[in-house]
């Protein structure tokens, strides 16, 4: 009801008014009130939680109103609605008021909830609902915190959950859980009144299921002294509890399969054992002989979660109970045959359960290496199961990881077989393989695990600079790879490490492996000199000097393979040149060749003949290259000449290196390259690039020998390695999958090879099989001794072509091995091109970088191979040369008298590119033309004399003295033309807009042949090309200074005739390509006219050919024959024409409904009728056809708006005209003024007769607060204004009474009728 007021007279209120206004108030708070409510049934947690306080601080300042009863009725209907979601919201909703008003008697609570939801009353379709309701009410009275202080609702609630336990189908097991978590945040006074409640003092009944035995260890933790009095002396772990105990926990293990998690109820067990002291008995006779006895995966994984959740609470006597057990034979099993992706693997989980007890325990390192070489010692065939990558060791105390690398280094020793946990699969013990259970074999496995393990350890430590463990590990690892003891000395403490089981040839191959391993982790980073000892050298060269100090120690300690005097002398030679790069440590250079020298020194442990020579001219090369003189003076000129440069010495050096398989050796290399690549020379540099140049690779034999990486990833995989072959359950499947592809193989080879066909049919023949041509041959039967020579010419047949068949997969397997290798080795190489680009580009011979690089990229694009190391090489080139070389900032300034070629290069590169089959191999040609042009442009040399030329601009760009512009036009012309002319040029509208952007000068050289080609004989399809060039070039700002005043109006006066040509033939029936065409031309016009219109001259031609085109297009669009995009070439007609001055008048009216009368603004009166339908006859006047449907597709007509009814009305009845009937359907909209329809009309006779209304119940001295809406009007000069029209029919402001219903509007509109009356 609308609330009465005057600023005039003061009218006294009347009480039916006051009634009103105060249930009004009430209305409005009602409402606010009751959208509380909804909110807390929203999924959004922020909104729960925000509508939940709300509805507190609502309740807060009427504590004692009706809305505290409502809103406990309504929260208490919440807890039973049929949404699962909405549940929990209300019960948290009522947990807090209730924690709010502590007055509100909990009891009354729980009798609401009861009464409302009653388990007895409840119909069967509401009892999962009214279920769900009980149990979420008692939980809203435990989370309002009061329920453990209230006894009394205290065992109600526990009495309604032991109730709502017995509905298992609907609430599983949530009723006890909740009982339970009840019940531990309960006093023990109050535990012990309500102990006779909630716990039977039947045994039996206590160990039937999991949350009966729960509540009896709560209660037996809680109140011991009463549980004794009601039950009795009860001893769990008796032999006659033991079985039911076990079941107990199977079942719970059951409950929590999908969880993945360990029972409270186990944990429980175990603490109440050890409280007991009888721990030994319940791992025994209930994990080890229950649990385990009829394996289940749910049972077995509730022992390992408890046996990991038990090693805090263990001493060091039960750790080793615990860890000597069948349960840690278990777990290795488990181990090692869950292979497959789909398994579950339980060794993450218990890595973390080992994580936690080492992170807890730092104080007892006794006990933490207790359970790290239990776990090491779980072995199968002497392998250990966990990995050698395993992290627990960061949470080891120093002490503890200083005994366990001690540990691990005497097993290596001193195997002990005997000491190890050890086990075997189902397959093995089935399969009874004698070799597999040979000793030397457990020997050996365990030893290549402790090698790899300590590896890791360091790797793992490297960071925190355990520097004393780090250099026992690395002196174990060298010692043992290279050198052995002949007598022991104190100064050698490795000496003194006698081996009880010497080392075979192919346990010393794996640990100079993982020796390599660890220098590799100790010298990668040497840049940021993160291995660096106390004493400030490198890892690297303690280890050389350790080396050189066992070498020296002749009497005491051997070297495995003895030096002979020439690799003796090479040592010691190398140990001077590392005092003299030591000396001058300062430079870069010294140092990359200090530390190439002691990587090669190193291997000469590993392979002393090629390490010597290398060693030999890597001393020669260095000292060359520090400016050092030979020391070998005598020698002659000529000798001296013969000798090949260092650099290319050195390059061949590094190129061996590279195909090491040493990632170590790899990164040093680079890093050696990066030093000399000032002095390389075009000899090195053809040393690199032919290892990428695979034809010459091919047909000659390469010094460069790669070798397989293999070992390396062995070294690193080596953990993962399998068990043993019969626990691989695949290898059957895999080896009939094999067996298929060969006879498969064998069938198609015997289809293709005609030689094998005959050879057969003359053994057929032979033999006789075949028959003659007589009958009386056919009818003759072979003997049994010609089937049996027969029978043994075919097998030996067979069998020949057998092993031809076998020998042609052997060489292509070796074939794709070998292409593999190249390819790999062709990638390494590929780190010594992107330093030289990176770190030398203006070195002149990264101009012959170009052709090897794109002959890399045009074969790897053309190849079918889908590879991964073809596809790497092919990326990792590309980028090379995209992004270092083509957009590197820096570049060649020193040309010399290479001019004349590069302009050669220049023209074979455009023209290569113009002969690609691909557009994307073109791309690479093409950008390497424009490198090469940017490279002959330059930026430092200037041309002599003096240039009239008027624009700065135009003298920086002919700045380059050695760029032919003249020639370097010809070549892109000839480009240009034949990507205009051609039917499929590889060539791209992008490459020539990069080359235009880069290069002015010559985009300036070239806009003739576009100009020429976008009228004329020429392709539509070109046309197009040509427009949207000119369209991408003419806006550019480094074009315009290349031009005169009056060539540029030459220029564009030449294209807006081109463009009037193109637009005048066009007919009227286009195909595609033509609407293409059309399109085109108006975007370049429509660029020209933007930008350069006072530069055009005499438009009136191009004004009439617009025209013509335009009513041509408006005419097909009215017929509706126009193709898709009509539209967009209707808006760029106009758009031109609005440029040539043709103004296009549109006025759009939008007649809006009355909305005066909830609108809380002033407005203006509108118009009449009449007034409003002449201007909008003299606005159709003018109008086209296209704006015309565009208005009725957008806009309502006038014969669907409801309000032009009324509004017509009044009008007949003021001018005293005869309105015509309507003859449209009529659509209602659905708006309704909050005055009633007497009001409405007064208002609309009065805005007609220009009086500004007043409402009929105010004074006539009042003034009107709200006014009708004034006529919008949208008015624009083309019909893209169609958008803002759309915008302003939105804009209407709505008001609440749009929203309300049919019945609610009609009591409204009656109610304002009878006050209108009175």
């Amino acid at each position: 009801m609308a609330e009465i007021k005057s600023c005039d007279v003061a009218e006294p209120v009347s009480t039916q008014d006051a009634t009103q206004a105060d249930r009004h108030g009430l209305l409005e708070h009602s409402r606010e009130f009751l959208d509380f409510f909804w909110d807390i049934a929203k999924p959004h947690q922020e909104t729960r939680l925000e509508a939940t306080e709300k509805l507190l601080d609502y309740l807060r300042t009427r504590p004692t109103g009706s809305e505290m009863k409502y809103a406990l009725k309504r929260l208490i209907t919440g807890l039973g609605t049929g949404r699962e979601t909405a549940r929990p919201c209300f019960s948290l909703a009522l947990a807090q008021l209730l924690q709010s008003f502590e007055d509100i008697p909990l009891c009354s609570i729980l009798q609401q909830i009861q009464e409302k939801y009653d388990l007895e009353k409840v119909k069967k379709a509401m009892m999962r609902s009214a279920l769900f309701a009980n149990l979420f009410g008692v939980l809203a009275l435990f989370q309002s915190g009061r329920l453990v202080k209230d006894q009394e609702a205290l065992l109600k609630s526990v009495k309604l959950l032991q109730t709502l336990a017995q509905h298992y189908n609907h609430l599983h097991s949530q009723p006890l859980k909740a009982l339970m978590d009840i019940l531990s945040e309960v006093p023990e006074a109050t535990f012990q009144e309500i102990l006779p409640e909630v716990i039977t003092g039947d045994l039996n009944v206590v160990l039937s299921s999991p949350h009966h035995l729960e509540l009896f260890l709560l209660a037996q933790q809680k109140v011991p002294t009463k549980l004794k009095k009601l039950m009795g002396s009860v001893d769990l772990l008796s032999d006659e509890n033991i079985p039911s105990l076990v079941n107990v926990l199977k079942m719970v293990a059951t409950s929590v399969k999908k969880e993945h998690k360990l029972p409270g109820l186990a944990l429980n067990l175990l603490r109440l054992a050890l409280k007991e002291d009888r721990f030994s008995r319940f791992w025994k006779e209930v994990v080890e002989q229950g649990l385990l006895k009829k394996q289940s995966w749910p049972a077995c994984y509730l022992c390992f979660r408890l046996l990991g959740a038990a090693l805090p609470l263990l001493s060091t006597e039960q750790l080793q109970l615990v860890m000597q057990g069948d349960l840690i034979r278990l777990f290795g099993e488990h181990t090692v045959t869950t292979k497959l992706p789909n398994q579950f693997k339980f060794v993450p989980e218990m890595s973390v359960y080992i994580g936690t007890f080492l992170e807890g325990s730092q104080d007892d390192p006794e006990r933490q290496l207790a359970v790290l070489v239990a776990f090491s010692s779980i072995t199968e065939q002497g392998l250990p199961v966990m990995p050698t990558f395993w992290r627990v060791t960061q949470f080891l105390n120093p002490q503890a990881l200083q005994d366990y690398v001690a540990w691990l280094q005497d097993m290596f020793l001193k195997p002990n077989l005997d000491s190890l946990i050890e086990f075997s699969t189902t397959n093995q013990k089935k399969s009874q393989d004698a070799s597999l259970n040979m000793p030397e074999r457990a020997v050996y496995r365990l030893r290549k695990w402790i090698i790899h393990r300590m590896v890791n350890i360091v790797d793992q430590l490297y960071q925190e600079k355990e520097e004393a463990l780090i250099d026992q590990v690395a002196r174990f690892c060298l010692f043992h790879s290279f050198f052995k003891t002949k007598n022991p000395v104190d100064q050698i403490p490795e000496t003194k490490q006698q081996l009880s089981i010497p080392l075979d040839v192919r346990t010393r191959d794996f640990i100079i492996t993982a020796f390599f391993s660890l220098l590799q982790t100790l010298s990668i980073k040497f840049k940021q000199a993160p291995d660096q000892t106390q004493g400030g050298k490198s890892w690297t060269y303690h280890l050389v000097q350790l080396a050189d100090t066992l070498l020296n120690h002749s009497g005491n300690v051997d070297a495995v393979t003895p030096f002979t005097t020439e690799q003796r002398q090479a040592w010691d030679q190398m140990l001077e040149t590392l005092k003299e790069l030591e000396a001058r440590s300062s430079e870069a250079k010294a140092t990359a060749f200090q530390h190439l020298l002691l990587l090669v020194g190193i291997h000469l442990f590993k392979s002393p003949t090629e390490s010597c020579d290398l060693l030999g001219d890597i001393q020669t090369c260095i000292k060359k290259s520090m400016g050092e003189k030979s020391r070998r003076r005598s020698r002659a000129k000529a000798t001296d000449s013969q000798e090949p440069p260092w650099v290319e010495v050195m390059v061949e050096i590094l190129l061996s290196l590279l195909a090491q398989p040493s990632h170590l050796m790899r990164q040093v290399a680079r890093n050696v390259f990066g030093h000399i690549c000032p002095h390389l020379t075009p000899r090195a540099l053809q040393l690199v690039l032919d290892v990428l140049n695979p034809e010459t690779n091919q047909d000659e034999d390469d010094n460069v020998v790669v070798t397989d990486d293999s070992d390396e990833k062995q070294l690193m995989d080596s953990e993962n390695e399998n068990k043993d072959s019969e626990d691989n359950r695949n290898s059957e499947s895999e080896e009939d999958s094999e067996d298929g592809e060969e006879s498969e193989e064998e069938e198609r080879d015997e289809d293709v090879d005609p030689g094998f066909r005959q050879q057969l049919m003359a053994v057929l023949h032979a033999g006789k099989a075949l028959g003659g041509v007589d009958g009386e041959e056919d009818e003759e039967e072979l003997g049994d001794e010609a089937m049996m020579a027969l029978d043994q010419n075919l097998a030996s047949l067979f069998a020949e072509q057998k092993l031809r068949i076998q020998a042609r997969k052997d060489e292509k397997n070796k074939q794709q091995k070998e292409k593999a290798l190249r390819v790999a080795f062709q990638i390494r190489v590929l780190d010594l091109i992107e330093v030289l680009v990176t770190k030398q580009p203006e070195n002149p011979l990264v101009l012959e970088l170009l052709e090897p690089l794109l002959s890399i990229i045009r074969r790897s694009m053309r190849s079918s191979s889908t590879a991964r190391q073809e596809q790497d090489l092919l990326h990792k080139t590309a980028r090379i040369f995209m992004q270092h070389l083509c957009r590197a900032r820096r570049y060649c300034h020193d040309l010399g008298d290479r001019v004349e070629a590069l302009h050669t290069r220049v023209e074979q590169l455009v023209q290569q590119a113009s002969r690609q089959a691909d557009s994307s191999v073109a791309l690479y040609y093409f950008n390497a033309s424009l490198y090469l042009l940017r490279v002959l442009k330059g930026n430092t040399v200037k041309k002599s004399g003096l240039c009239s030329h008027p624009h700065p601009a135009f003298h920086l760009a002919q700045a380059a003295s050695c760029l032919d512009l003249n020639l370097v036009t010809s070549i892109y012309s000839g480009a240009l033309s034949s990507f205009l002319t051609k039917r499929n040029s590889p060539l791209t509208a992008a490459m020539f807009l990069n080359l235009f952007s880069r290069f002015p000068v010559i985009c300036k050289n070239l806009l003739p042949i576009l100009i020429q080609h976008v009228a004329g004989p020429a392709r539509p399809r070109h046309q197009v090309q040509a427009c949207l060039l000119l369209q991408k070039t003419l806006p550019r700002g480094e074009l315009r200074p290349c031009f005169e005043e009056s060539e540029w109006e030459q220029l564009i006066v030449q294209i807006l005739v081109k463009v009037t040509e193109n637009l005048r033939t066009l007919g009227e029936a286009q195909n595609k390509s033509e609407h293409q065409k059309e399109l085109s031309s108006l975007g370049l016009l429509n660029i020209l006219l933007k930008n350069h219109k006072r530069r055009a001259g005499n438009l009136t031609t191009l004004l009439d050919v617009l025209q013509g085109r335009q009513q041509i297009l408006q005419q097909s669009l009215q017929q509706g024959e126009h193709l898709i995009g009509s539209t967009r070439l209707h808006d760029l007609y106009w758009q031109a024409l609005k440029m040539l001055g043709v103004q296009y008048e549109l006025k759009v009216e939008v007649a809006l409904p009355s909305l005066d009368t909830f609108l809380p603004c002033s407005l203006p009166p509108r118009r009449p009728k009449l007034e409003k339908k002449d201007a909008k006859e003299v606005s159709s006047a003018t109008q086209s056809p296209v704006s015309m449907k565009r208005k009725k597709k957008g806009f309502l007509p006038e014969t669907k708006k409801r309000k032009k009814r009324k509004s017509e009305d009044v009008t007949a009845i003021a001018t005293g005209e005869d309105q015509p009937p309507s003859t449209g359907k009529r659509r209602r909209k659905k708006i309704k003024a909050k005055t009633s329809k007497l009001q409405n009309r007064s208002e609309k006779l009065s805005q007609v007769n220009g009086v500004t209304p007043t409402s009929p119940a105010e004074p006539a001295g009042k003034k009107q607060r709200q006014k009708a809406l004034p006529k919008k009007e949208v008015s624009g000069k083309s019909p893209q204004s169609a958008l803002p029209r759309k915008k302003a029919r939105l804009s209407l402001v709505r008001s609440p009474s749009l929203f309300q219903g049919g019945a609610k509007r009609k009591r409204m509109m009656r109610k304002k009728g009878r006050a209108a009356q009175t």
